[in-house]
């Protein structure tokens, strides 16, 4: 079986290790590098790129932010999780702007982050149900206007609501009983119509217009 190669960026020693310690323990997740800060992590950062990042957003030198940016600008194909607290809801929009696939809760258990580590793996996003909730709380308090009503084909509802609960491609074709190519094309459409810039993006625009539900 080959290995999920993952790379963990995160200021806390202690953190990191912990992590280390719990992914050691599945058969199909390696660890193969760590940095204390986003410049270590872009120093370290050369082939064979990893499958997955898991990037924490607050730290000295160079924040999970700009880290993201600059890793992929080079790497456009890196999948990037990120690691967030409580607090941290601002820098949301900025993390997938700059690229991120998804975002975990730092006190999550070790079963919801292999499952994160999986998913976005596979080709989907993944974002941690009391993290959507903060979103739609913050964007509440805010009283963030909506944006106006897109034209959506009922195929196309089905497709973003396959790609917000963090389906692969193949999943979704498998889900709807239509062929990859299709669920492609459709996910061109949702990424231009809604002008996000990846399936995180499009999760965002969900949420922010009540097109899933979230409990």
């Amino acid at each position: 079986m080959k290995k999920i190669r993952v790379f963990l960026v995160d200021d806390h020693r202690l953190f990191r290790n912990g992590l280390v310690l719990l992914l050691g323990g599945e058969p199909d997740i390696t660890v193969v590098g760590e940095a204390a800060n986003g410049r270590e992590f872009i120093d370290r950062l050369e082939e064979p790129v990893p499958d997955i990042v898991l990037m924490d957003i607050d730290m000295p030198v160079m924040d999970g932010v700009a880290a993201t940016e600059e890793a992929c600008s080079r790497h456009p194909e890196l999948k990037i999780l990120t690691l967030t607290m409580y607090g941290d809801e601002n820098y949301y929009y900025r993390m997938i702007d700059a690229g991120a696939r998804g975002f975990i809760l730092k006190d999550s258990d070790i079963q919801e982050v292999t499952r994160a580590i999986r998913s976005v793996h596979s080709g989907g996003t993944y974002f941690s149900q009391e993290i959507l909730y903060h979103v739609i709380r913050s964007i509440r308090e805010v009283e963030k206007q909506k944006d106006p009503p897109l034209s959506l084909s009922p195929r196309e509802l089905d497709v973003l609501r396959e790609i917000c609960c963090g389906s692969s491609n193949q999943e979704i074709a498998g889900s709807l009983h239509i062929s990859k190519r299709t669920v492609e094309k459709h996910r061109a459409n949702l990424l231009l119509k809604t002008q996000s810039r990846n399936s995180a993006s499009l999760v965002m625009y969900a949420v922010h217009n009540n097109l899933i539900p979230v409990d």
